[in-house]
């Protein structure tokens, strides 16, 4: 003689049906191949924006301390031609790029500590390099050419060290954060 089970009432089946997919909140989709010219295009502007604070640092280094003023006057109107507008250049494109990605990969802009805090650095980041290094590299500029005439202008180390230590911190800070996604979740859901 068998038995059968009686057979599942609805709350029975509802608790046994699977759980329902949690919509996801992304906006844009991108194809792997547009994730990852997407993921290039960032990785380069900020590699670069790391290269330039290191030729900045080089520049700033032998305008304090070479031995020829005319060396030293060449090196801080380097400075000029290259550290304002290629910088916010390469500051901009890291932020779109990094905001598009987070548009449109699972990571989200706010969703995760390690995104959002990468996104407030490169922003503030930004802001220094239009608002605070372009009044101060117009300055060295000036300085540059009275050294050339011949004055003694006295460059504060401090000055001229400040603005590519901190940006190059920062900016190698982000990449670590990138690789090793600390802190989890901004918010739990």
């Amino acid at each position: 003689m068998t038995t059968t089970a009686p057979a599942p009432t609805t709350a029975q089946r509802a608790s046994a049906a699977p759980p329902a997919r949690r919509r996801s909140t992304r906006t844009l989709r991108y194809g792997a191949r547009t994730r990852k010219l997407l993921l290039l295009a960032h990785i380069v502007s900020a590699g670069a924006w790391i290269g330039l604070d290191v030729v900045m640092g080089t520049l700033a280094l032998t305008g304090v301390l070479a031995d020829s003023s005319q060396t030293r006057a060449v090196a801080l109107q380097a400075i000029e031609l290259f550290a304002v507008w290629p910088m916010a250049t390469l500051a901009l494109l890291t932020l779109t790029t990094g905001v598009l990605l987070g548009l449109g990969t699972k990571y989200g802009l706010v969703r995760y500590w390690w995104v959002l805090v990468k996104l407030v650095m490169n922003i503030v980041l930004a802001l220094l390099v239009l608002l605070s290094l372009r009044g101060g590299v117009h300055e060295l500029a000036d300085r540059a050419l009275r050294l050339q005439e011949g004055e003694v202008v006295a460059v504060p180390l401090g000055d001229m060290a400040y603005p590519p230590v901190v940006s190059t911190t920062a900016l190698l800070v982000a990449s670590v954060l990138s690789v090793f996604k600390p802190w989890g979740r901004t918010r739990r859901r």
